[in-house]
């Protein structure tokens, strides 16, 4: 059972500073494999606020690599940040440039993957140990592009790891001029620990960063981890500024949908319909040689916890790979869920 700390001392001290309007209010994290251009089309239909995030791009690849494809993007994801790994001053410069001339809304730093082969390029969660460098990277990005730099860290690393060890970390960034600081509440095992059980086996300390965000009134911070409904995201934005939600946007995407409702008092939209507006977009890149299956793959949980989700999971999944695959699928994906009253559970 993964231990939560919720302790919060004057908590409500920096309320006065948080409201709905504020950018960073709701915002889906960056995930390897999963946050690419269809997701994130796909997640704007469900939440016209949320603020989203691409899979990290390393800045050596934006700067040697295939800039087009990399960063390609829908203008209808915006606001949308690139995140960017690396460790190099001048190459993320050189990165974060590419990323604001293609219309990105925001450069966001990598400092909190714990992969081997994230630390083997030397970015990532392994950069926390080394916070000045980390505030030269941050410095020489803000000095090139016009649009806000951020960072995304841990609570700490190894065995640096105590709140004074992070309040050092926070008072570098603050230093090099970031204003918005997006803090996952685990620590991170650089040894040991496989990327998945560093986001599961560290336990979540969610009254640190609160603690955090009282120690640095002028900072905005952002909280990331183990988020997964509704009810958690309003209790959080009581004591920060924003909240991150990661799985449990992609593997529930509904929740943002809910959110946007609860936060902002959008509509709820239909499931189905909603669903069907994604065929436009998916028949456009299918007639310029994308294939069905890269992008209903983004929407396998749209329908959980409602009557028929798994019968629409399977006939997706069993269909979406033959090559005739086309919208008629996603069709009688929709038949297969049966009558169900709008958005029912």
């Amino acid at each position: 059972m993964t231990e939560v700390n919720l302790t919060a001392p004057n908590a409500g001290s920096v309320a006065s500073s948080r409201g709905e309007d504020h950018p960073w209010r709701l915002s889906v994290a960056p995930m390897m494999d999963w946050t690419d251009r269809h997701c994130r089309y796909f997640h704007r239909l469900l939440s016209p606020h949320a603020r989203l995030y691409t899979e990290m791009v390393t800045a050596a690849a934006l700067v040697h690599g295939n800039r087009l494809h990399l960063l390609e993007h829908n203008q209808e994801e915006h606001p949308v940040a690139l995140q960017l790994g690396g460790s190099e001053p001048d190459e993320l410069a050189q990165a974060a440039r590419h990323g604001a001339e293609a219309g990105y809304d925001e450069i966001n730093l990598n400092v909190g993957c714990p992969s081997d082969r994230v630390q083997s390029g030397r970015f990532g969660a392994c950069l926390m140990l080394e916070p000045k460098r980390v505030a030269d990277c941050v410095r020489a990005m803000r000095e090139t592009v016009p649009v806000p730099v951020t960072v995304k860290c841990r609570i700490g690393v190894d065995d640096q790891d105590s709140e004074a060890d992070l309040q050092r970390f926070t008072e570098c960034m603050v230093d090099a001029g970031v204003e918005i600081l997006i803090v996952h509440a685990r620590k991170a095992w650089l040894q040991g620990l496989s990327p998945k059980e560093n986001r599961e086996v560290p336990p979540l300390d969610y009254g640190r960063v609160y603690r955090l965000r009282e120690a640095f009134p002028q900072l905005s911070i952002i909280i990331n981890g183990g988020i997964v409904d509704v009810d958690a995201t309003v209790t959080h934005l009581q004591h920060v500024d924003g909240v991150m939600l990661g799985r449990a946007a992609y593997q529930h995407p509904w929740i943002l949908a809910e959110l946007d409702a609860r936060l902002w008092g959008t509509p709820l939209p239909d499931r189905v319909e909603l669903l069907r507006r994604m065929r436009p977009y998916a028949e456009a890149e299918m007639a310029r040689g994308g294939q069905l299956k890269h992008i209903v793959r983004h929407m396998l949980g749209l329908f959980h916890g409602a009557p028929g989700a798994r019968r629409f999971r399977r006939v997706l999944s069993e269909g979406v790979h033959r090559p005739e695959a086309d919208w008629t699928l996603v069709e009688k994906a929709i038949s297969a869920l049966g009558p169900m009253r709008q958005d029912a559970a």
